[in-house]
């Protein structure tokens, strides 16, 4: 598979919508997760992430322009053990369920389907890490058939042993349009560069920057399984 630059990938795509990012870091040593918010409407971009417990949630930026919380207020990021789960939605807490019951990511997301809002009926991506004994990660992505609420089609990738400086990619959506076009294929080979730092300023400052909202970073030490955590937010005070 080719390897897709992250920079131009982001830079020439308006509205990619929500975003993650797994993968290895380039001195082989840290597992790096990654994961954005978009939005286009006043309601989607009234957001922040706020960290929370070992995850973060996403909080509304103003309390009183709050207009429907029901796909824009969530968990997105959770830790159970050695696992870490990231999504785009509240099956963050289905999978963080499933697991803790000692059931699979898999079995978890096939008990949701995409978003209902229609006319877009926003894919579902989620993505899990596990850190422990061998590092190996997962992808998902559940969509409606063409845009046909009636058909739903679930895809699941699973990466090991991933190699140095290298990733996955995976978003909501192809790109801007109405209604939406949800993402087709498998999730794209990406590179992943420098440290924390220098990683969170490449992808943010590569977002769009009318309809960025909000963005994630996080490197696990593989040998302890300490992290670091980053996050940017377009709105504050």
């Amino acid at each position: 598979m080719e390897i897709t630059d992250i920079k131009d990938e982001l830079m020439f795509n308006p509205y990619p919508g929500r975003g993650i990012i797994i993968g290895k870091g380039q001195d082989a040593k840290q597992a790096v997760i990654a994961y954005f918010i978009m939005g286009r409407s006043e309601n989607s971009r009234n957001r922040i992430f706020a960290q929370s417990d070992h995850g973060i949630k996403t909080q509304a930026f103003d309390p009183a322009k709050l207009v429907d919380p029901s796909l824009i207020i969530y968990s997105p990021v959770r830790v159970l053990g050695s696992q870490t789960i990231v999504t785009n939605g509240d099956q963050t807490d289905t999978v963080y369920d499933f697991l803790k019951r000692g059931e699979t990511f898999e079995k978890a997301l096939r008990t949701r389907t995409f978003e209902p809002d229609a006319p877009n009926f926003t894919p579902r991506i989620s993505g899990i890490v596990c850190t422990d004994k061998e590092f190996s990660y997962k992808l998902s992505i559940l969509k409606s058939a063409c845009g046909e609420p009636s058909s739903s089609q679930r895809f699941f990738f699973e990466y090991s042993e991933p190699k140095s400086g290298q990733g996955h990619f995976i978003h909501t959506y192809k790109c801007d349009g109405d209604p939406i076009p949800s993402f087709e294929g498998e999730p794209k080979l990406v590179e992943i560069k420098g440290d924390i730092e220098e990683f969170s300023n490449l992808l943010w400052y590569s977002l769009n920057d009318s309809n960025k909202v909000s963005l994630f970073v996080r490197f696990i030490n593989l040998e302890t399984g300490e992290y670091e955590t980053k996050i940017i937010n377009k709105n504050v005070r």
